[in-house]
């Protein structure tokens, strides 16, 4: 006997934290909600993975500022607090062969490679950038062209030129000022008495927050298919009937989309081509990230940002000198990210070919470290992995309304001002939950 397929007062299509948070919402309200994930586990970016020897590390290095509210707020109702790390950052910057700690005011003015003068310059810009109160007042702007008349042209080409490259490949001198200043606000307000930086970790990465999140979802009475991309839809008039995946259609009330705008634009084909247009008109960056398991640690700071030309990637980032390496079977995790176009060689290099070519820039930034140290890797790529928010990014970004009155659409790129985020995406998660439940008022 064939029993009629559900109708879902809630389908979300993507299990990151906005899509989990907002069907832990749903259900947490007695609604009938089921969330479509094109991965094998959920998280997004912040999925989690297993080396061989069963060490457990994310796919993209993970923390949280102190100063986050959300994501511990989360926790604490999980009843997961006694899982959050607290602890103190490490950074540092590696420029002209010498690592130079950079964690605290004392560290700037030690930062001999820049004259006296331009070290004040650099730690009193922090000061400089909280005078900003309205955003909008700057977004004509780009990084540059806002950063190098407040810190002065040494600083600025020294300091904060590499590491926006580094950041934004090709969009570099595109991105508007709105994403450094919301990034300095914010890290300026996350510093303890002594002017530190405290970070927040969930033990066991955030795949494992994640899992949590979706167990609560399912022991309410929610559903979440996993290895189930979202092709199409259909639709009836204004409104989507259901969501199609694989061989099913999934019928709901209402929808949520929360991956990426092109992501969306592909599944939504059928919806106005100006609207359409309007999604691919927000540019993106690919990333990807080699995750290594090393046998020795390469130094003691957590966050090394590179500021010599030709080093290709972001930062090293040695996790474990965040989370200490007892947690990884005595293990050092090393996180080598670069953000590029999709179409650069490198993203199509094989991970054998994509290791050799990252173990050399190691090499001359560590001269002690052999490439025997090298235990594991893995290689993990996300074709939009960083939105690029250029000059006037509020007026062209899209609405989270869409031409469907029972769908919207909620993604990292609609965050702003500020920045993709595990915290932001708990925020949305339950903003859009509140806002998937006043259109089932309104079509009641």
């Amino acid at each position: 006997m064939n029993h009629p397929a559900p109708v879902y007062d809630a389908a979300i299509v993507g299990a990151g934290f906005a899509g989990l948070v907002a069907a832990l919402r749903l259900a947490q309200t007695g609604k009938k909600v089921v969330v479509l994930e094109s991965d094998s586990s959920p998280g997004g970016l912040a999925g989690t993975f297993d080396f061989d020897d069963g060490v457990r590390i994310e796919k993209f290095y993970h923390h949280w500022f102190n100063n986050d509210a959300y994501v511990p707020k989360l926790v604490e109702e999980l009843g997961l607090s006694d899982l959050i790390l607290t602890l103190p950052s490490r950074t540092g910057m590696y420029y002209n062969g010498r690592l130079w700690k950079l964690s605290t005011p004392l560290d700037v003015l030690r930062f001999s490679p820049l004259p006296f003068i331009d070290r004040i310059r650099l730690g009193w810009l922090v000061f400089q950038v909280r005078k900003v109160k309205d955003w909008k007042e700057i977004e004509h702007l780009t990084i540059r062209e806002w950063l190098e008349p407040l810190c002065g042209k040494k600083v600025f080409e020294l300091v904060w030129e590499p590491l926006i490259r580094s950041k934004f490949s090709v969009f570099a001198e595109d991105i508007n000022a709105v994403w450094f200043w919301k990034k300095l606000v914010l890290r300026g307000s996350t510093r303890d008495p002594k002017g530190g930086e405290q970070l927040a970790y969930f033990r066991g990465g955030f795949g494992r927050l994640a899992e949590a999140i979706a167990e609560r979802i399912v022991s309410l009475g929610g559903e979440i298919r996993y290895n189930a991309p979202v092709t199409g839809t259909i639709t009836a008039g204004d409104r989507i009937h259901a969501l199609q995946t694989g061989g099913d259609e999934v019928t709901a009330k209402s929808f949520l989309f929360t991956p990426s705008f092109k992501i969306i634009a592909k599944i939504l084909k059928d919806a106005p081509k100006a609207w359409l247009n309007s999604l691919e008109r927000v540019n993106y960056l690919g990333n990807v990230c080699l995750v290594m398991e090393l046998t020795h640690s390469l130094s003691d700071t957590y966050w090394i940002n590179v500021n010599d030309p030709g080093f290709p990637f972001v930062g090293v980032i040695e996790h474990t000198n965040l989370d200490d390496s007892s947690h990884y079977a005595g293990r050092h995790i090393v996180f080598l990210s670069r953000y590029l176009a999709t179409s650069d060689e490198t993203w199509s290099m094989s991970d054998d070919e994509y290791l050799q070519y990252a173990l050399p820039h190691l090499e001359r930034m560590f001269p002690k470290f052999r490439r025997d140290w090298v235990k594991e890797f893995r290689i993990w790529r996300a074709d939009y992995a960083q939105p690029v928010t250029e000059r006037g990014y509020s007026e062209y970004v899209p609405a989270e309304e869409t031409p469907y009155r029972n769908a919207l659409i909620s993604t990292m790129a609609q965050i702003y001002p500020e920045d993709r985020g595990t915290n932001y995406a708990i925020r949305e998660g339950t903003r859009m939950a509140e806002r998937l439940s006043d259109l089932s008022k309104q079509d009641a």
